[in-house]
């Protein structure tokens, strides 16, 4: 069962992977269109870069916590 329960942590990177590569998808679309305010929008898709990925390393975080602490 911990391992289960690691494993359904350990899934919090595949929605930080599809919501950074939908971010950087929407950030590159959006400098094609506006190149003058490419500083701007990739200051706010590394902040939002980082927060996603924050997620992904918290959720694998708490696996490692469960499989060491739990066994």
């Amino acid at each position: 069962m911990i391992a289960i329960g690691a494993a359904i942590a350990v899934l919090t990177g595949i929605g930080a992977g599809v919501g950074i590569g939908a971010a950087t998808s929407k950030a590159v679309e959006s400098i094609a269109k506006q190149p003058e305010a490419a500083g701007s929008i990739n200051k706010a898709l590394l902040l939002g870069c980082a927060l996603a990925e924050a997620t992904a390393i918290y959720g694998f975080v708490i696996a490692l916590m469960m499989i060491i602490m739990l066994k």
